[in-house]
């Protein structure tokens, strides 16, 4: 594992916690670590990104710990890589690569799975593809780590180019399907939270604290890839629907972020926004940087004063993994504060305190209403009853179509809307 220190990453990581973060992403794809180090770049060759001294070190310690795959945690050329792999004799692969083959091995449905290869074929079309055994997959990685069809030289550009057509118009289906469900989503009475943070930030952990799922939840980056909801239940609201969310990465490459845009949309139909943050991560700061920039780029965040449209809610985790000191330390700021909440999703520490929290932001802007209906209108008052806080309710005497009731109503706007168009 190879971390090029040149001084142009984002969000103040520094290189000892990019090249941890690149462990990571090397030990979720199940990749056995020989070696891991720093290699600072003064100048960047654009044959092999290295200095010639800087790779003949390489070579000699792919053969001091016969390390069978070299990772760059950096974006390499088409060039670069291919001069690598001549002078290294061994396969050789970028974060963006390594970012794809864990996407490809991790997608469970048919969406994400779409969404992966059309990425992985962007990427792989400015350089030689050395295997079409992907297409033909069920599921599963893309071939960076090696298989039966190493040995093709040279991709079938055109090939690309259709297939990249054919799931883009898939994905355009998938797009208006899953437009349309937000939109019925809207029209129904349950507000929506979703869960946002950086990968490994414990998401997945809450989701299952809360809802009771089992959503898978490792101490490993992008252990969730597709996105899953849930109802639950909160003080003050009967139903609300909780959905947990791809994880953000910094430098996360370009072609997933086009591709997962739809999925990453679910966010903008929430209510609440839960920003759930590592806080025993040294590097939490950084991560929180990346996404927010991420939200900027959905137009959910003002990217110059951080203002967002939809309540966000900072969701301070892991704070078991502090010592008592720091733990108290991040209360007392939290106190100080009407967006943060300081929680353990493993021990349960904090949760009750949230959910109270989740529930009167939701119902904050809740109003009265008075509402008098003929008793034979059953099906808004059942709908009242059922989706509304009913206060109060009297008979109101004789009206023009018999008998009437009247009934004061606690709604908040979305639910009072939903009302008006029953």
């Amino acid at each position: 594992m190879l971390c090029p220190d040149i001084n142009r990453q984002k969000y103040d990581l520094d290189a000892t916690e990019r090249l941890e973060e690149a462990c990571g992403l090397a030990l979720a794809i199940g990749v056995v670590i020989a070696d891991a180090s720093i290699i600072p770049v003064r100048d960047v060759r654009p044959n092999t990104l290295f200095g010639s001294g800087q790779v003949d070190n390489i070579a000699a310690a792919c053969a001091l710990h016969e390390a069978e795959l070299v990772i760059v945690d950096g974006a390499l050329s088409p060039i670069q890589q291919r001069n690598l792999e001549d002078r290294l004799k061994h396969k050789v692969i970028d974060r963006t690569g390594l970012i794809l083959e864990i996407f490809g091995e991790r997608a469970a449905t048919a969406e994400g799975r779409l969404q992966v290869e059309l990425a992985h074929l962007d990427y792989q079309q400015s350089r030689l593809v050395r295997s079409w055994t992907h297409l033909e997959r069920q599921r599963g990685g893309f071939g960076f780590l090696g298989g039966p069809g190493e040995t093709q030289i040279e991709a079938d550009r055109r090939m690309i180019r259709q297939r990249m057509g054919r799931l883009r118009r898939e994905l355009e289906q998938v797009r208006r399907t899953r437009s349309l469900h937000r939109q019925r989503r809207g029209r129904a009475p349950w507000p929506i939270i979703a869960l946002v943070g950086y990968t490994n930030a414990g998401k997945s952990t809450l989701f299952n604290h809360l809802t009771g799922a089992e959503v898978m939840a490792e101490d490993l980056l992008f252990a969730t890839l597709d996105p899953t909801m849930r109802a639950i239940g909160l003080p003050g609201v009967e139903k609300a629907i909780l959905s947990d969310t791809v994880g953000f990465i910094s430098d996360l490459p370009t072609q997933l972020v086009a591709a997962f845009r739809a999925t990453l949309e679910e966010v903008t139909a929430a209510d609440i926004i839960l920003h759930v943050r590592d806080m025993a991560n040294s590097a939490n700061a950084a991560q929180k940087s990346q996404v927010l920039d991420v939200l900027a780029d959905l137009e959910l965040v003002d990217r110059d004063s951080g203002d967002s449209e939809i309540p966000i809610l900072e969701v301070w985790n892991k704070v078991d993994l502090l010592n008592p000191e720091d733990a108290e330390e991040l209360a007392s700021q939290a106190a100080n504060r009407d967006d943060a909440m300081v929680i353990s999703a493993i021990s349960g520490a904090g949760i009750d305190a949230l959910m109270q929290k989740i529930g009167a932001m939701l119902t904050s802007k809740a109003q009265e209403v008075s509402v008098t209906l003929p008793t034979s209108d059953g099906k808004r008052i059942a709908w009242l009853h059922a989706h509304g806080d009913v206060l109060e309710e009297v008979d109101a005497g004789e009206g023009e179509q018999g008998p009437q009731i009247a009934l004061k109503v606690r709604l908040n706007p979305k639910e009072l809307g939903q009302y008006e168009t029953l």
